[in-house]
């Protein structure tokens, strides 16, 4: 029966770590749709940025409460899920308590694990409060209706009854040793300390050890194959960002807030205006491809750059950057939350389509307009509020200014008011109607 048991988790193991590897290739494979984009210059600073806000956490803790909440599930679902090298381990070899051998420091580990899975779920339980019970602003957005708001909550269930079966396993086995239970017993004493399930052996009191057997391997299985179903739902969830934050934080940008970036070809074409010796007429040197003119801006996800096309998938959807949103505040459509929400419900639409088609089929659709509206473009102040609040990197504000870049510098659909002062520097030098001489009459006004 031992060597069934064995044989059914290694299939598991196999089955659950071979979908999750196809799940990253189709991941990767969707980013790459992206322009490239060189993000390895300043290595120590990048990897500074992302020790100090991807594992530190530096700008959760701006908002204390869900800062704090968020740190203690964050390191505490990841501290707990060290002990899965451990059940990795006894399942395969069918081994009790593999690390057991560690004495005191192994009863440490234990011990730290409870109590952490004990305040990850309460800290689980305020979250659900919050989102659910306390009509937060950021959380009532109209982008956060049907599947986002419920994918939110089946996150909180699911590590609810994950940390409820790691107590319950470690309650039942704890018991079974005491019972001096064979396989479980040990000569050495009883293997871990257990500070929190301890208080559910009245509950445990009385049964056989056959029914703790059933109730801890129960426990125990579904705990594993939980967390190998957890591991490849975050493909399909937000929480993603539990493993993209890191990355997309390096790649982030470093250069000063507020700095546009130039289109490449649009400085090579006023360097050529500018140089006296350059001839406009000139053919291209030996050799030089000049290649298919390039695309000003952003109309859909391939005119996107590979960063920001991670950042769509590392979005956390927690709202932050819209509620910082001054244009949002006031009324208006835009969500940078939105935004990112759209780039990667756009990128999945069209990774499906290669998947089923094994290339892009052309399917009538864009992210402009489809996904987001030029509404909520042009209320865009551009000050930067949503990138500085994001706790991993993301920046909404670049995706933004190359859309509107397209709708300026290929589709000349920019707001009327705009048209007119950008005509208005072009002929007077100034965004207001008047001549370079008539422009201080205002003064001579009694």
């Amino acid at each position: 029966m031992q060597i069934v048991s064995q044989i059914l988790f290694v299939i598991a193991l196999l089955v659950g770590v071979g979908f999750f590897a196809r799940n990253i290739k189709r991941l990767i494979r969707n980013i790459k749709l992206g322009r490239e984009i060189d993000r390895t210059d300043n290595g120590g600073e990048r990897f500074a940025k992302m020790a100090r806000i991807a594992l530190g956490q530096s700008k959760m803790v701006k908002r204390p409460v869900s800062g704090f909440l968020h740190i203690i599930v964050y390191v505490g679902f990841i501290i707990i899920n060290i002990e899965v090298l451990e059940i990795v381990i006894d399942g395969i070899f069918g081994t009790h308590r593999i690390f057991s051998f560690l004495g005191g420091t192994y009863d440490v580990l234990i011990a730290s694990f409870e109590i952490l899975a004990f305040l990850v779920f309460v800290g689980v339980v305020i979250f659900w409060i919050r989102r659910n019970a306390l009509n937060i602003y950021r959380f009532l957005g109209r982008e956060l209706k049907g599947w986002p708001k419920n994918d939110a909550n089946y996150i909180l269930y699911f590590e609810m009854v994950l940390m409820a079966l790691f107590l319950i396993m470690n309650a039942t086995d704890y018991q079974l040793q005491m019972n001096g239970a064979d396989h479980y017993a040990s000569e050495a004493g009883i293997m871990g300390s257990f500070p929190i399930s301890q208080f559910l052996l009245p509950i445990l009191d009385g049964m056989s050890n056959a029914t703790l057997i059933i109730i801890e391997r129960a426990a125990w299985w579904l705990h594993i194959l939980g967390i190998l179903f957890f591991l490849n739902y975050l493909y399909y969830s937000k929480h993603l960002h539990i493993l993209l934050a890191f990355p997309n934080v390096y790649f982030s940008k470093l250069s000063l807030q507020g700095k546009f970036d130039n289109l490449e070809s649009v400085q090579k074409e006023v360097a050529l205006m500018m140089d006296p010796n350059a001839d406009p007429f000139a053919a291209p040197a030996e050799g030089e491809d000049e290649g298919e003119p390039e695309k000003f801006g952003a109309s859909d996800v391939f005119d996107l750059n590979q960063v920001q096309l991670l950042n769509s998938y590392t979005c956390t959807e927690c709202g932050r950057c819209t509620s910082e949103c001054p244009a949002n505040q006031t009324g208006k459509k835009l969500s940078p939350r939105k935004i990112m929400m759209d780039t990667r419900d756009r990128l999945e639409e069209v990774g499906e389509n290669i998947t089923k088609n094994g290339k892009f089929e052309d399917d009538g659709k864009q992210l402009l307009d489809d996904y987001i509206l030029r509404e909520e473009l042009w209320a865009c102040t551009t000050c930067n509020a949503c990138v500085e609040a994001c706790p991993v990197g993301i920046d909404p504000l670049s995706i933004i200014l190359d859309m509107r870049r397209y709708l300026v510098m290929e589709q000349s659909a920019a707001p009327n008011e705009l048209s007119i002062a950008m005509t208005n520097i072009e002929n007077n030098g100034a965004p207001w109607p008047y001549n370079q001489m008539d422009r201080l009459n205002w003064a001579k006004e009694n």
